[in-house]
Parts: structure tokens; sequence; C-alpha cells
């Protein structure tokens, strides 16, 4: 191109701070390589053949098209569009994601959304998933994994089941207690406390693949089942579940985001990517917030019901501390 613009061999050397010889070796080779004289030859002037002059109207193109293509992607690295698809668990999806891909579209409303939620695992990869939520580390190093939040889990059942079939004391007494659990017919449950492990395994009555699934049935007074801080809090708040075996912990599983390895961030996965990290740890501080407010009014609870059993005890006899203390003048 620059021996058409210039007009001459050394004209083009000389813009293109090379030497004559080096810009006739290369004008020489393509012309080898395509079997064609691009370029007449004289001692006086150097003018295109009819081949060169359409050949420079195809690199011409191309070339501009070269440009357009680097414009556009200097554009998108910008601009937040696309089709952004995300996966994580489903009931964490229905209760945690969905409001944040509503509040993050409204920001950047050409993006386009996929959602895919599903408890079990499955090739994030082959479905082009951008980003996933779970919990508990990635498998292997193909993902990277970006810690966001824990993840207390917890046993609780509907305040019916504790009346009709009484509460479980000690795991060991989970063996006689109708248990719902997600994953396989043959499951076991690690319970903590202080440095004891006890590993309780179960011959549940209801197995199912999805938490939600298994909350509802809880719910539904019907068993005992495991569940996330995440997903159980409000119906803890209301009362629908309760808290069992509360002296007893359960390994965390922490939630992380991950995505491929290596992989370079279109603009609407990093910003995603970012969004939902300090969306997600407000909603986790609330969370843990509202678990404290529930431990603490059980927890009040059960003194009172404790006092109430000691005075039914001793007919009224004693007198109640609290009350006693208040009416004290000041």
């Amino acid at each position: 191109m620059h021996v058409a613009a210039t007009g001459s061999l050394s004209s083009a050397a000389r813009e293109l701070d090379l030497s004559l010889a080096s810009v006739s070796k290369r004008l020489s080779a393509l012309e080898r390589q395509l079997g064609l004289v691009l370029v007449r030859r004289t001692t006086r002037s150097q003018s295109l053949t009819p081949e060169g002059s359409a050949f420079l109207e195809h690199c011409k193109r191309i070339l501009a098209e070269v440009d357009r293509a680097e414009t556009l992607a200097a554009v998108s690295q910008r601009t937040v569009n696309g089709l952004l698809t995300l996966s994580s668990p489903r009931a964490f999806g229905v209760r945690h994601v969905i409001p944040l891909v509503i509040e993050f579209r409204k920001r950047y409303p050409e993006l386009d959304i996929r959602l895919l939620f599903n408890d079990e695992r499955f090739d994030t990869i082959e479905e082009g998933v951008d980003l996933s939520f779970r919990f508990g580390a990635p498998p292997d190093s193909t993902f990277f994994a970006r810690q966001i939040a824990p993840n207390h889990q917890i046993i609780c059942s509907s305040p019916s089941y504790v009346r009709q079939h009484g509460s479980p004391m000690s795991p060991a007494d989970l063996q006689g207690h109708t248990c719902i659990v997600h994953g396989t017919r043959r499951s076991s449950w690690p319970l903590r406390r202080r440095k004891q492990t006890f590993n309780v395994d179960l011959s549940p009555k209801y197995i199912v693949n999805d938490t939600e699934a298994a909350q509802e049935l809880a719910q539904a007074g019907v068993g005992i089942c495991l569940g996330s801080i995440w997903n159980v809090t409000p119906e803890l708040e209301t009362g629908k579940l309760i808290k069992l075996l509360r002296e007893f912990t359960i390994p965390d599983e922490p939630l992380y985001v991950v995505y491929p390895h290596g992989r370079q961030l279109a603009p609407r996965v990093r910003h995603f990517l970012d969004f939902a990290m300090i969306r997600l740890r407000v909603v986790w501080r609330q969370v843990s917030a509202n678990n404290e407010r529930i431990l603490a009014v059980e927890s009040e609870g059960r003194k009172h019901a404790a006092r109430s059993v000691v005075s039914l005890a001793l007919g009224d006899s004693m007198p109640d501390p609290g009350r006693e203390i208040w009416q004290q003048p000041a």
C-alpha cells in the first residue's frame, strides 16, 4: 500500500524507515506467494499492474474491517450489554439472585440476563455460564473462586412437628425422627459441640433434590431438615421454623462466586461481579444480625419458661426476680 501511495519503492522505504533493499525483497516475496506481478518496475518509476490494483482494493477493505472491529471491541470494553449467564442453587437464586439482577438491569437496560437455578452440579463451561454462586469451594483449579460470606447451616423443624414428636436432645436422637435430606438415600449430618464431632447416619423418610422443597416439607410439619441460614432466616423470624439442637454446629460451606480460571471478564461480567459482592455482603450482615436477634429472643423465652416452671413447682411462693427489681424504689 505504501508503494502505491508514494509511487516508488524508495519513497515507500523512507516512509517506513526501511532500506530500499528490504522493501524490494518483501514485495518480491509477496508476489511469489501470490503468483502475480503486483508492481511494474522501471528505472524511472513503479506502477501497479491491474492485478496489483485489484489486490490493493481488497487490502483496503480488509484493513477497514480490522479498524472497525478494533473500534467495536474498544467500545464493548466500556459498555455493559450482551448476554449475562448466571447460575446458583435454586432457593438461593430465587431469594437472593433475582433481586440482584432486577436492580442491576435497571442500571444497564441493554443487558440480557439468563438464569440457571439448579441444586445439582453441572458443566458450567459447556452451558456458557459467566458466574456461578455456590456454597463450598470449587472442585478444582479450573475455576477461580471469591468468597462472599459465611454460610451457617442449622437443623430445624416446624413448631407443630415438635409438639407432636418432641425435640431431639442429642445428635443420636435424630435417628428416631423423620428427617428430610437433600441428596442421596444414605446421608450423614456432621454435628460438632466444642471439640467433639458427631456423624449421624440417617435413614431419611424424604429425599429431595431441591433445598427449598426440603424446607417446605419441614414447614408442613412432616419432619426435620438441614437449612442454610441464607434461606431459612425469614421463616425463623416468623416462627414457621424453629432451630433444633442449638448447642451443636455444622461445618460451614461458605458462599462463593465462581468463574472459569484465566478467562478475560467482559465488562458486563466484571461489573456484575463487583455489584454482587457488595450487595450480598450487605445482605449477609442483615441475615446474621437477624439470626442473632432470633437466638436472643429464643434464649429469653427459655429463661422465662424455666422461671415459670420453678414458680409453679414452688406454688408461686418464689417472687419473680425481674418484678422485684423493677419495683424497687429509685
